[in-house]
């Protein structure tokens, strides 16, 4: 890392490669591999480190319990990793706070949400929804545009070395409240309907539905206060563009399209699911 002043670490396995991967390999891929990086980018005194983490780092701290709110995901909320792939994430993030710590490498780590274009990997969602329909609901709790976690990235190695060490959730702003919580397990439409009414015309001229409940909510309010960050694909940018006839992703979205995960293709959607 001779000469380097930055690096943006996405490198990972992913969730849908629990199924085609052994576990050890996610521990070589994802913290030791991690590990490798820090290493090196602190002794060739890197001005920055952005880490690509992910939302699922949270696991199961997701999901609510029986008749309760949906969760108000914020960075306090603490992890509780579901799989290998949350425990790897959450472990390299770790590192990335040690080196950080001990040897005062500026490290900014991002969790990101869904921003991945390849359809859901549940049948009954792919059965029972169109995939533009998932992708514009996701928007209102749990995904971002490609455009906006790139600007985020680059916000992060712009901002690493005033910040020194930081931790953010990154996903389009919600238009949801706390107070929004209870009803959104039961009755999200209603909810929706209150928070963005816009988007009533368009959904009935596609034949679109809002999910029944939602479980979490994703609050971005810290990256945006510390980075500076503006996201400007959320759920009512979405619906504004539906309305003009437009695609409601960004171009750069568009552009670079579904790399993949897997050189195989499956039966049963886009990748195995365990």
């Amino acid at each position: 890392m001779s000469g380097v002043r930055a690096v943006l670490h996405t490198a990972t396995l992913h969730k849908p490669h629990i199924a085609t991967h052994p576990r050890q390999d996610f521990v070589d891929t994802n913290i030791t591999g991690t590990l490798n990086l820090l290493e090196e980018a602190a002794a060739a005194g890197v001005g920055a480190f952005v880490f690509t983490s992910t939302t699922s780092a949270f696991g199961r701290a997701l999901t609510p319990s029986p008749g309760g709110p949906a969760a108000w995901i914020t960075e306090d909320v603490v992890p509780v990793p579901r799989n290998v792939y949350g425990v790897t994430k959450t472990a390299a993030e770790n590192l990335c706070e040690l080196f950080h710590r001990d040897l005062g490498l500026p490290c900014i780590i991002l969790r990101t949400s869904r921003f991945f274009p390849e359809p859901d990997d549940r049948r009954e969602t792919r059965e029972a929804y169109d995939d533009a329909n998932v992708k514009v609901n996701e928007l209102l709790y749990r995904r971002a545009d490609l455009q906006d976690v790139v600007s985020a990235h680059l916000l992060a190695l712009e901002k690493a070395a005033a910040i020194g060490l930081g931790r953010y959730i990154i996903s389009a702003t919600t238009p949801f409240t706390r107070e929004d919580l209870q009803e959104l397990r039961t009755n999200a439409p209603g909810v929706v309907k209150l928070r963005a009414p816009a988007y009533a015309d368009v959904y009935a001229r596609r034949g679109w539905s809002i999910f029944p409940g939602i479980d979490r909510v994703y609050v971005n309010e810290r990256a945006r206060n510390d980075l500076g960050w503006r996201p400007e694909y959320d759920f009512a940018r979405a619906i504004e563009l539906l309305l003009g006839g437009e695609e409601p992703r960004s171009s750069l979205a568009q552009a670079v399209g579904s790399k993949g995960y897997h050189a195989d293709v499956f039966d049963d959607g886009p990748y195995p699911v365990t």
